[in-house]
């Protein structure tokens, strides 16, 4: 099918859905601004004083980083914070929202972005199911609790210089060790996944309900493939859209090459004609 053509079916999925499943991964947050760490150009644009030290971003998403120099991934983490804190989503978000609300289930949420976007457009936190973590969610780096708590009250303050936290560092509220997103990070033995798992288990009983769901996967790509197979898995009214890695099986769903913010906004236009 050409472009219209794969428009026009997606366009046909969306009016007739009783539930929208929105699947997102990075590419969703680019078009508001967010940095794309894809590849070390990428990461070292965004934090070119960690090219200085020679720091990856695997190296950095690390908890053993905390161990080693906590302030360094503290610094990362800290700016992380402030930028999605300070972000606007942008008006993709919008149209997801307006395509929901004209369904009787309305939308739920699965993406493996820690950035709280979801939440800052309006979408209902309980509807959001975040498989990585979130970077606005606290745990002790120990794991020495299963609780996990916001991080409303941390105010990040970085020295961009040498992207290293100048203000305290947050502590867990239990046994006074250093406290660390809540974010599942490579090698990873103490992620805190209560949260998670319980955000999963809502939109598992979310799913049972939907009859005729429709699938929007927005920016997911084939590095970490949790996202797009979880889409899979819920075809085949699979709406997947990607500037580059938009190909997927005819009887999963269609592929859209584009990126978030243009791809959702043309597809709005169309459901309003």
């Amino acid at each position: 099918m050409n472009d219209a053509a794969l428009l026009a079916q997606a366009a046909g999925w969306l009016r007739d859905a009783d539930g929208l499943l929105i699947t997102a991964g990075a590419g969703m947050g680019v078009d508001s601004g967010l940095p794309d760490f894809r590849g070390p150009e990428g990461f070292w644009r965004a934090y070119p004083a960690l090219r200085r030290h020679g720091f990856s971003f695997e190296e950095m998403a690390n908890p053993e980083g905390f161990v080693r120099h906590p302030r360094l991934t503290w610094g990362f983490y800290g700016h992380r914070l402030a930028l999605y804190r300070a972000t606007v989503p942008h008006d993709g978000f919008h149209a997801l929202k307006c395509w929901a609300a004209r369904m009787p289930h309305s939308a739920f949420v699965f993406t493996s972005n820690v950035d709280g976007q979801f939440q800052r457009a309006g979408f209902a936190p309980e509807r959001v199911a975040e498989c990585h973590g979130a970077i606005d969610a606290l745990q002790c780096i120990d794991a020495c609790t299963s609780d996990i708590w916001p991080a409303d009250g941390f105010e990040p303050i970085v020295d961009e210089s040498r992207c290293e936290l100048v203000n305290a560092m947050p502590r867990c509220p239990h046994c006074d060790a250093l406290a660390r997103p809540n974010i599942l990070m490579f090698g990873d033995w103490n992620w805190v996944e209560t949260r998670s798992a319980q955000q999963e288990r809502r939109l598992a009983t979310w799913l049972r309900d939907v009859e005729r769901l429709v699938v929007v996967e927005v920016g997911a790509g084939r590095a970490l493939p949790t996202v797009r197979r979880f889409s899979e898995r819920n075809g085949p009214r699979v709406i997947r859209i990607n500037p580059r890695e938009h190909a997927i099986a005819p009887n999963t769903g269609v592929g859209i090459a584009g990126g978030a913010r243009d791809t959702l906004l043309r597809l709005d236009a169309m459901l309003n004609v």
